[in-house]
């Protein structure tokens, strides 16, 4: 069986997706997951997508980590299966999308996509984790899938790899773990995020539940005056934006950019 897929990536955080309506593609079979995302012998991606029915949405988003596990919410993801769900007729300009964190709207703009993200929750502001007697402060929300937020000084300085992977395994976040977020804050009120993220076991180059959530911590925390203007690892550029409520905030939205890389055919068998 060929199966048809786009190769597609929002701040250079890639993706395969497929459109899935047809309810033809293998979702059980994790192995052929991991096989499409693996670098050196796959597609290669940061993550799956299918676009599928829903009785709710103009469609539903499932979203699969390289590591064959599914993901309840990617932000970057969602702008690429919207800007795609447009280009197919599957919705309008302005949509909605089911996805397991929740129902989410999304503007295909030009030169991007404006998506209205799931209501942060499980806020914890000014925390502490010791790491073996050392005390790492940090924030956490959970904006759509978990994240821990922490401010740092020369964000090229970070070890984004060996940090990152101990506080994602913390057994303050078990069993499920965290994605975890360094950002740093520049003197014109920008923020500068590096993303460590859970099910790629990796730094990536974008991440877009985590920028959301350095926006909404940072404005919190009084950092920053919401819209902030966020530069991911890829250099480029993402825009947060909400209103802030005494119990967290509302009305998120994320935009940024949703790009076409390739498009083919893999043979399942």
């Amino acid at each position: 069986m060929k199966i048809k897929f786009w190769k597609m990536h929002g701040a250079r955080n890639d993706f395969v997706l497929f459109d899935n309506r047809s309810g033809d593609f293998p979702v059980e079979d994790r192995d052929f997951i991991k096989h499409i995302a693996a670098r050196r012998s796959g597609i290669g991606a940061e993550g799956v997508i299918l676009i599928e029915k829903s009785a709710t949405a103009d469609f539903f988003m499932t979203f699969f980590n390289p590591d064959g596990g599914q993901a309840e919410m990617c932000g970057n993801g969602a702008r690429c299966a919207a800007l795609l769900a447009f280009e197919l007729g599957v919705a309008e300009k302005t949509m909605t999308i089911e996805t397991v964190a929740g129902q989410v709207c999304a503007q295909v703009l030009d030169g991007g996509v404006c998506l209205w993200m799931t209501p942060p929750r499980d806020w914890e502001l000014n925390g502490t984790l010791d790491m073996g007697g050392r005390q790492l402060s940090y924030s956490f929300v959970n904006s759509g899938v978990p994240h821990v937020v922490m401010r740092t000084g020369e964000l090229r300085d970070v070890d984004v790899q060996g940090v990152g992977s101990a506080v994602r395994r913390h057994r303050q976040f078990a069993p499920a773990g965290t994605n975890v977020n360094f950002m740093q804050i520049s003197p014109e009120g920008d923020l500068h995020v590096r993303t460590y993220e859970r099910g790629v076991e990796a730094e990536t180059l974008a991440c877009g539940t985590g920028v959301t959530a350095c926006g909404l911590v940072a404005a919190k925390q009084g950092w920053v005056s919401l819209p902030v203007k966020v530069y991911t690892r890829s250099g480029d550029l993402l825009m947060v934006d909400a209103e802030l409520t005494e119990g967290g905030a509302a009305c998120v939205t994320l935009t940024g950019p949703a790009e076409h890389v390739f498009k083919g055919e893999v043979d399942y068998d």
